[in-house]
């Protein structure tokens, strides 16, 4: 399998370059040169494998020659493994027609865990062939900055070094990135947004003298790696609801477009998806864009679902690249007016392009709240703000009433306890795996919200390049 970037002038690498890569070269996003795909005879007999196994089977096309489907296996069964739930990812039906995906049931209480757990083994397994070192630099609104941590902490030849906007993660999902000790791990609070955070970990792989003095890569969902592993858990749902015979729709709680992306990948190697559902808040960029084409950025509105306030989403660049024709050099041109001038018009043909499998749908902070409500009264569930948000959007959503909706519940509710409390009465708690949370120390340095201070704090700790 062999990658391409999807500003077209970086060189082409396998997976193994891409995991260790991050970021292409020429500031764009590794996608696989063409998509494999799965007959409806392949994917039927994928029904009934543990979690392991079937994550093994459907990303053994993308891995290519760089593991054997052997090793592969035994990454995935050791990923998996710490998982507090048997089938990783389960479903929970609400009424007759939507369902629950539930992947919090990691060590960090967040969908990041599924992917995160098996990058941290992968990195360590690449480096370990080669000898060298990795500097990950990442950014945060809340869950990746601890499912990267927890997954990397202790690990040898890799250190992590994660910023995270002042004041705007819960306590709960802090906490559980700051009170982690391991000697390779590095908490950063920058003054500013998460885009702010974003804008200067991109900065950081395009500064040369960064980049060859380290070897910088990334945990954020720009990692192909990563979002590889999110693909896994579409089929296990869909195959449980009657795929590939019976067509599923999804609602995505949508921030840096990872998650959804998944979905889209699914649906290209063959996985019977009916809808892909973007589900905003107020932070709508997603949404403008796939309703009338307008991608133009705004002011960050802090919510009570914090992964979401986001306004440029990286991912979002894969989605343009492979439904408006895949011409990288055109893309390049187009993202370098989108980083100029923080506004764009969708292309035509990336308009339709998405609009085969995409719709959108924001949610205000009422709508939120009301979805929170309708889980615990209707369904006895409780949910956190992330996942209420998606939910909404599938409950409003205008599709065949014979296709099930599958919302899915990316963060475990004790995440977020203030909110789910005012909107339910009841507040969640943790789970016993973390419950001394809050009695574990916290260690983390704050620095302004400009570029210059967090690349002189990184130089200065980084471990050089071999």
């Amino acid at each position: 399998m062999e990658y391409v970037s999807t500003r077209g002038s970086a060189p082409a690498l396998d997976f193994e370059g891409v995991t260790l890569a991050g970021l292409a070269s020429d500031g764009g996003l590794y996608v696989p040169r063409e998509w494999p795909r799965f007959s409806n005879d392949e994917i039927a007999a994928l029904r009934g494998l543990p979690y392991a196994e079937l994550a093994a089977r459907v990303m053994q096309p993308f891995v290519g020659d760089s593991l054997t489907p052997e090793r592969l296996l035994e990454l995935t069964t050791a990923a998996y493994g710490r998982f507090a739930h048997a089938a990783v990812t389960p479903l929970v039906q609400l009424d007759e027609r939507q369902w629950l995906l539930e992947l919090f049931h990691g060590p960090t209480l967040a969908f990041k865990d599924v992917a995160l757990q098996l990058l941290g083994l992968l990195f360590e397994e690449f480096l370990g062939r080669t000898g060298k070192s990795l500097t990950i630099v990442g950014a945060t609104s809340g869950d990746t900055g601890s499912a990267a941590i927890d997954a990397v902490a202790g690990r040898e030849g890799v250190e992590i070094f994660m910023l995270h906007p002042k004041g705007r993660v819960s306590d709960v999902q802090r906490r559980q990135m700051t009170s982690v000790r391991a000697p390779n791990v590095h908490n950063i609070a920058i003054e500013g947004s998460f885009d702010d955070a974003q804008g200067h970990v991109k900065r950081m792989f395009a500064d040369p003298e960064l980049t060859r003095r380290f070897h910088i890569g990334a945990v954020n969902s720009i990692n192909w790696a990563r979002l590889m592993a999110q693909v896994v858990y579409y089929f296990a749902a869909a195959l449980q609801l009657g795929a590939p015979e019976r067509k599923v729709a999804f609602s995505v709680p949508t921030g840096n477009f990872g998650d959804v992306f998944a979905g889209h990948v699914a649906a290209h190697m063959g996985l019977p998806i009916e809808r892909l559902i973007v589900a905003t808040n107020v932070n709508d960029i997603l949404h403008r864009a796939l309703s009338d084409g307008d991608y133009s950025t705004g002011e960050v509105t802090p919510t009570a679902a914090p992964s979401m306030d986001i306004q440029v989403s990286s991912n979002f660049e894969r989605l343009l690249f492979d439904a408006g024709g895949r011409d990288g050099a055109a893309l390049a041109d187009q993202m370098r007016g989108f980083e100029a001038s923080k506004a764009m018009r969708l292309t035509n043909a990336q308009r339709q392009g998405a609009s085969e499998l995409l719709t959108s749908a924001r949610a205000e902070p009422s709508d939120m709240t009301e979805a929170m409500r309708w889980a615990r009264e209707a369904a006895c569930q409780i949910i956190d703000p992330h996942t209420a948000i998606a939910l909404h959007a599938a409950r409003a959503a205008d599709l065949d009433s014979a296709v099930p909706i599958v919302t899915l519940a990316t963060a475990h509710p004790a995440k977020f306890p203030d909110a789910v409390e005012r909107a339910t009465g009841q507040r969640p708690q943790l789970p016993a795996r973390i419950g001394d949370l809050f009695a574990r120390e916290e260690r983390y340095d704050e620095l302004p919200g400009d570029y210059a201070a967090v690349r002189a704090y990184i130089a200065e700790r980084a471990t050089p390049a071999a």
